[in-house]
């Protein structure tokens, strides 16, 4: 069966967020993952996890400035990747997180052959690092609509990557939303590239609400198919709520989540 970890910065964003460590256990989540938490010390993040028994995934590399979406694949940033590298790792190495996200950044088309070098590269470079320390590393293709000029949109493209770098601890983080955006075909792809995928992402299609069927993707049939092909992992609930978040839990009751009462 399925198990479902909560993106603490799409659900339960009703409270602070270390409160929402609170609510993801009492709604029967067993994991957290996040963006960058900027702002919340990492004693009081692995506190707040500890407590609810909650098992730590992925956490963002920063993002930048208010317009950019992280400098993995951004040539000229190559500096400012390290730095923001580093300082993700020692955050994930202090809270017990088992995965770093290398957000790509966004790539004006001219630079994509730059891009890919400098892609490869610093994930190499990245992944050493961060095998030292026995955490993964995630690689997320994000769509267009979303993220403008965001430089992995395929997953083709970020298995392509990862066969470039040639460590163990790197991943695709297949998120079935921005998969079927860019791509469709969620589950042959799925099976093409299943050896690469470290963790996996649920929303709807078009308007990443909860993983019902209230939209273009049938989760149901999603995730029997992702057991059938025998998948131990999490996955993140990374969506939007219509509502409350836990009023918006039926579609996991199935698997264990609590609703509203």
């Amino acid at each position: 069966m399925p198990r479902f970890s909560v993106h603490l910065d799409y659900l339960f964003t009703e409270r602070p967020f270390l409160q929402r460590f609170d609510a993801a256990a009492a709604a029967g989540f067993g994991a957290i993952e996040c963006r960058f938490p900027v702002g919340i010390p990492a004693e009081q993040f692995r506190q707040a996890a500890e407590r609810n028994k909650l098992g730590i995934l992925g956490i963002n590399t920063p993002t930048g400035g208010d317009d950019e979406f992280g400098f993995c694949a951004v040539p000229g940033r190559e500096a400012e990747w390290k730095d923001m590298f580093a300082e993700a790792l020692d955050y994930v190495s202090a809270v017990g997180a088992s995965a770093v996200h290398c957000l790509a950044g966004k790539v004006r088309p001219e630079q994509y052959a730059a891009a890919n070098k400098v892609f490869v590269e610093n994930l190499k470079r990245a992944a050493d690092q961060a095998a030292a320390k026995n955490v993964k590393l995630l690689l997320e293709p994000i769509n267009h609509y979303d993220q403008p000029d965001y430089f992995l949109t395929h997953v083709e493209h970020a298995a392509e990557i990862i066969a470039k770098v040639g460590a163990s601890n790197v991943f695709i983080q297949y998120d079935f939303y921005h998969v079927q955006i860019v791509e469709g075909d969620l589950i042959r792809r799925l099976e093409k590239h299943f050896p690469m995928v470290g963790h996996l992402q649920c929303s709807q299609v078009p308007v990443r609400n909860e993983p019902d069927e209230r939209g273009e993707i049938n989760y149901p049939f999603v995730f029997a198919e992702v057991d059938r092909l025998g998948y131990t992992g999490w996955i993140g609930c990374e969506y939007r709520p219509r509502g409350k978040t836990e009023a918006g839990l039926g579609w996991g009751r199935p698997f264990g989540l609590k609703t509203a009462s």
